[in-house]
């Protein structure tokens, strides 16, 4: 298998292990970049305390980094198709790490949300590009696993990241888990670039005759983007609705304390760590749609009774929460094999830039409307989960239906003779 045609810069694939080894870096940079937005989530207690704020403020903090990463990714679908993507990859990650690096040192709320919308602005490209990468290098029938690994990302930042997290937030202040991301991502930046080849078959399949924005306008004047691009929105109000203002209900309403949040983002990460890579694989040997279609509907269940559980015990609590994110969170993983699979590797990167743009714009939206809904009492508990509830089911069921629409355009797999 080979990245692209020969040239003597390229660097071929000549094994699977040096395919696993790329996988593995771009999971790693995933649960970096994913982490530093999942830590927000059990976090919200603390800064709603910290700066004296509301959910709505919370929800605009939440939002304001993907509203940001939405906006920036959508510049950047007019330039990702030009450039190679391990080289694109690294410059945006390395502005994340630096904008991550000034989330440490924010002294107050303002400051704090302007440095939320530079990391955000900057992170909202990583994951179209490393999601370029799997489908320019990895062929159809094994997308399904490569996607499986890298979403796991989520996982091992709820089952590690997340509990460190809040343990070194709980001990040093807030400020303390965005200095070490961000110490990380720089660590991690020399190791990329040396593992990660030189990715260009989407600059070598250009014709001589392609027009600088020839990517962009294939992206938009084709029927079939559209339907991923209104999937993408469903799919991430079924999940963002609910996923913001889970540790705020859970500790003001269920009866949590913060010291107990680390065990639902530890069960639930580890949970979906292994059943991430099985939906993967189910995906591939079942087909993507129809794996889907199950998680969507079943979803449906535990999105119902987070959202109207009250005073509950912390058993029972991290039973069903670990279900909700088994079920909401690997969806992710067929939803993006799909989406994934929609484009041909010369205008992918353009697609999946405004795929993902739309994909942060819906998330914060999701967000921020939520906010809109719910009202936080005198006594800080929040009232209006269930109507929130009820829009996540909506469009859990509606985004079912969209999948259906969505066609797969394969190109000839780059391994095959």
């Amino acid at each position: 298998m080979e990245i692209a045609n020969p040239h003597p810069d390229h660097h071929p694939l000549h094994t699977v292990q040096k395919e696993r080894a790329i996988i593995f870096i771009l999971a790693a940079l995933q649960f970096l970049h994913i982490l530093d937005f999942v830590i927000m989530m059990p976090l919200g207690p603390v800064f709603m305390e910290s700066f004296h704020i509301g959910s709505a403020q919370f929800g605009f903090l939440v939002s304001a980094y993907t509203f940001s990463a939405g906006i920036f990714g959508f510049i950047g679908a007019f330039f990702l198709d030009r450039f190679d993507r391990k080289h694109a990859l690294l410059t945006v990650y390395a502005g994340f790490a630096l904008g991550t690096l000034l989330c440490a040192f924010a002294p107050t709320y303002n400051t704090f949300l302007t440095a939320r919308i530079i990391a955000g602005g900057f992170g909202g490209v990583i994951g179209a590009l490393v999601l370029s990468i799997i489908g320019d290098i990895i062929p159809i029938f094994r997308r399904g696993v490569a996607t499986g690994v890298v979403m796991s990302a989520f996982s091992v930042a709820s089952v590690i990241g997340v509990p460190a997290g809040l343990y070194f937030a709980n001990q040093y202040g807030w400020h303390f888990p965005f200095l070490a991301l961000a110490i990380l991502s720089f660590l991690l930046l020399p190791i990329a670039a040396k593992v990660l080849p030189r990715i260009r078959i989407h600059l070598d399949q250009r014709m001589e005759g392609d027009k600088k924005w020839d990517a962009i306008r294939l992206v938009f004047t084709r029927k079939s983007h559209y339907r991923s691009f209104a999937f993408m929105v469903a799919l991430m109000f079924g999940g963002f609705t609910i996923i913001p203002f889970l540790s705020p209900y859970l500790v003001s309403n269920v009866g949590l304390t913060k010291e107990e949040l680390p065990y639902i983002y530890f069960f639930g990460g580890l949970f979906t760590f292994f059943t991430s890579r099985i939906i993967g694989k189910l995906s591939d040997k079942y087909g993507k749609y129809p794996v889907y279609a199950v998680l969507g509907i079943l979803s449906v269940i535990p999105v119902s009774l987070i959202t109207s559980i009250g005073k509950t015990s912390l058993p029972l609590v991290v039973t069903l929460t670990t279900v909700f994110m088994i079920i909401v969170s690997g969806r992710m993983v067929p939803a993006f094999a799909m989406v994934t699979s929609t484009v041909e590797p010369k205008i992918r990167g353009s697609f999946m830039s405004i795929n993902s743009s739309i994909q942060q714009i819906a998330s914060g939206a999701a967000s921020f409307i939520s906010g809109l809904i719910l009202t936080q009492e005198m006594d800080g508990t929040l009232t209006n989960f269930e109507y929130v509830g009820m829009l996540s089911v909506f469009s859990l069921l509606f985004s079912v239906y969209l999948a259906s629409k969505i066609k797969v355009a394969e190109v000839k797999s780059l391994d095959s003779k």
